[in-house]
């Protein structure tokens, strides 16, 4: 199997879940991915044991015209080094899960008569899994389309796939008058900024609280060296990292999350069974994250905050109603985890394996 994408963890962590669940159907079967040096495949992929090739293309929408033109030019390159790869691993099938890598992978994997398909984490899909889904064998979707952007003949909801840590990981429920209430924080692979400032600033507003708590925080690159040294100065429990390797570890022993309403994170928290307080990102296509909260929220799974009414204050406040209340918590842990989809990588995987043979799903 060839996987193309990535980019950033909402593209990667599926593809990996996929992988995971292929080779566990069979101990023959290899897998190999395909992406950019400077998405976090580059440096996720090696440590987990997978090999990746790369490709030297850029996106195109949302920059300026000079360089959205300089990164057209790129995709004949793109598509040629993709020929090359692919001319050297003859892969069963291709599947591109979204990224820069996975239009010109799985579009040259198509002409060249190998059997391929797509994953869409969004209800609401990009461009370029809408021109890619002209030419797919078979494309996963993790709602129902109902037609509205990919012809249902090809199309099946399977969920979005997570990793096996996260449909594994035994729940954990802790005795919160003993050990300090865990609070995981991260904004994406990359980190979200506005979220990582909130966080310090509802950190200075906690007052004795503070004492109960110790937050895990995933900052991104950019912000870490200003995170760590702002909770030194208020002296918090805290433990801070640029990016979080073992992130079902993180989740197992998190009381509460704050974070970003990517399809992804969604899928993982479900899948968890974790209450968490939601951040959309506000410039999300079609203000996606927002719906992607919203279903939790409809649940009562979830608590919903636009960052345009995120505050120290406004936090703070949150965090000690919910602290304040175990059994809030415990209900909001339980309906999260009703929603949740373990079977989607596997469902995928099986589906591939009878593409190759030629077979229906």
């Amino acid at each position: 199997m060839m996987i193309a994408g990535g980019g950033t963890g909402g593209h990667l962590f599926p593809g990996i879940a996929i992988a995971e669940a292929f080779l566990r159907k069979d101990r023959g079967n290899e897998v190999l991915f395909v992406g950019t040096d400077r998405g976090l495949e580059k440096r996720v992929l090696k440590d987990l044991g997978y090999s990746l090739e790369t490709l030297d293309i850029e996106g195109i929408k949302g920059r300026s015209w000079k360089r959205s033109m300089g990164a057209a030019f790129k995709i004949p390159g793109s598509m040629m080094q993709a020929y090359k790869i692919i001319s050297r691993y003859s892969p069963d099938v291709a599947i591109g899960v979204g990224g820069y890598a996975s239009g010109p992978a799985v579009l040259t994997a198509h002409f060249m008569g190998i059997k391929t398909a797509i994953a869409e984490q969004n209800a609401l899909p990009g461009v370029t899994n809408r021109i890619l889904s002209k030419f797919v064998d078979k494309i996963f979707l993790s709602f129902p389309d109902r037609g509205q952007w990919f012809p249902e003949t090809k199309s099946a909801v399977t969920g979005n796939p997570i990793r096996a840590s996260f449909a594994t990981a035994p729940e954990m429920l802790k005795k919160m008058e003993e050990e300090p209430f865990q609070i995981l924080i991260f904004g994406g692979s990359q980190g979200a900024h506005a979220i990582n400032m909130a966080v310090l600033a509802a950190a200075a507003e906690l007052g004795s609280s503070r004492e109960k708590l110790k937050f895990v925080h995933q900052t991104g690159e950019k912000d870490v060296q200003e995170i760590r040294d702002a909770y030194m100065r208020l002296d918090m429990n805290a433990e801070v990292h640029p990016f979080i390797m073992d992130m079902a570890k993180a989740y197992q022993e998190a009381d509460l999350l704050i974070c970003r309403a990517g399809a992804t994170s969604v899928a993982e928290i479900t899948a968890m069974g974790k209450a968490a307080i939601f951040v959309p990102f506000p410039f999300a296509i079609h203000d996606h994250q927002t719906k992607n909260a919203e279903i939790l929220v409809q649940a009562q799974a979830a608590i919903m905050i636009q960052e345009k009414d995120l505050s120290g204050r406004h936090l703070a406040d949150t965090i000690e109603r919910l602290i304040g209340n175990p059994a809030a918590i415990y209900d909001m842990s339980k309906r999260s985890k009703a929603l949740g989809n373990f079977r989607a990588a596997d469902d995928v995987a099986e589906a591939c394996i009878k593409i190759i043979r030629g077979q229906t799903y």
